[in-house]
């Protein structure tokens, strides 16, 4: 046996083993489509960067269709401070002026999107980069917040300048690359009625396109295990009924709101399961997909 010597024969039964039990969730998904929101440490560390180029070919192989939506906040933040631009948030939202969202769509739409294409392909796949101005992917209209004065407690409108979301998505373009090898991966981009351009955030671009489309599953990797109840234990299965009584009681809160909101919207409008995942545990998608109990926290409709 090739490598025999330097590899004990119960490693490679363990190895047959894993294979042998993902056969049958290799069946059940081929054909399907997943969309998977790519970022925090799993977009951030080399080393998991490569492990998920490597998974994402694995799902293409086996019949799976992913779709990759990645964020990039981070990366938006360090060049908005080299070039000495200032920016703030409001809500988690980054405000964006004229200025600013010319600099939000080149890093996303060029320097890190390409980064996300090359790995997939410097591993053998044939990756392409969108974003949602591609073949009007994500029309999108302007957000606004609500927020009340300190002193008046006067409720005001602020605006939050080129921060938008998806108002239609057109996915012509996806089911044209369904029909091939080719995967895409998208910059959270959208168009607005006159031309103008939208900051989106991913997670919400990564939910509507699983519903547009009603995917089989959709995928975001965050920096956490998943949605945790009042005593912090992981909640692995939840309907969104009972997600959405969770955000009112209190439990559910902070940045985890967004992304429950995106989640249940997604499987209540099309897709089929949507899955919080710890995108810093390698190869956390293929031990979601191909074993029998998974990770994480599944948000589906019983």
């Amino acid at each position: 046996m090739k490598n025999s010597e330097n590899k004990p024969i119960g490693s490679w039964l363990r190895t047959a083993k894993v294979l042998s039990e993902a056969l049958p969730y290799m069946r059940q998904f081929a054909g399907e489509t997943f969309v998977i929101k790519y970022g925090g440490h799993a977009m951030g560390e080399e080393a998991l960067s490569q492990a998920f180029a490597r998974d994402i070919i694995l799902m293409k192989q086996v019949g799976i269709n992913p779709i990759i939506v990645h964020g990039g906040g981070p990366q938006i933040g360090k060049m908005l401070e080299r070039l000495k631009i200032q920016s703030s948030f409001v809500d988690g939202l980054r405000v964006t002026d004229a200025a600013t969202v010319e600099i939000v769509e080149m890093v996303l739409s060029g320097s890190i999107n390409k980064q996300i294409v090359s790995a997939i392909n410097a591993v053998g796949g044939k990756a392409i980069g969108l974003s949602g101005k591609d073949a009007n992917l994500i029309r999108a209209k302007r957000i606004t917040r609500k927020v009340k004065d300190p002193d008046s407690n006067i409720e005001k409108v602020l605006d939050l300048g080129f921060v938008g979301e998806p108002e239609e998505i057109d996915p012509t373009i996806l089911d044209t690359l369904y029909e091939s090898d080719i995967i895409p991966v998208i910059a959270p981009i959208g168009l607005g009625a006159n031309g103008e351009t939208y900051n989106i955030n991913a997670d919400t671009v990564a939910g509507a396109i699983a519903a547009a489309i009603n995917a089989c599953k959709l995928i975001v990797l965050t920096d956490v295990a998943g949605l945790l109840d009042e005593d912090k234990n992981l909640i692995s299965q939840i309907t969104p009924k009972e997600a959405h009584k969770l955000i009112k009681t209190g439990v559910i809160t902070g940045g985890m709101i967004p992304k429950i909101e995106t989640c249940t919207h997604a499987v209540e409008n099309g897709c089929k399961a949507a899955h919080i995942l710890d995108g810093r545990v390698e190869h956390v998608m293929l031990i979601e997909t191909f074993t029998e109990h998974g990770v994480g926290t599944m948000i589906v409709d019983k």
